[in-house]
């Protein structure tokens, strides 16, 4: 087992993988993702390359479609 950390917590995995393996064991669609490995965001073109390794950190982040904020937002969009 290597351990990486994933969105600031620890995890293990089984073995070195590239990317598109370790968003699969955790069913997760690689279009619908935008993925940092060590601070470095991973072009989609590029994640047959990236592969993640002992020690890793990565950022996951999800596109969540959303609506208006009604103003909720204060002017920050």
């Amino acid at each position: 087992m290597i351990a990486i950390t994933v969105n600031g917590k620890p995890r293990e995995i089984a073995a070195e993988m590239p990317l598109p393996a370790f968003l699969a064991q955790f069913d997760i669609n690689p279009r619908l993702v935008a993925v940092a490995i060590n601070g470095d965001v991973v072009a989609k073109g590029e994640y047959e390359a990236a592969y993640v390794r002992a020690g890793d950190v990565l950022e996951i982040v999800r596109m969540v479609g959303g609506g208006t904020c009604g103003g909720a937002c204060g002017g920050a969009w």
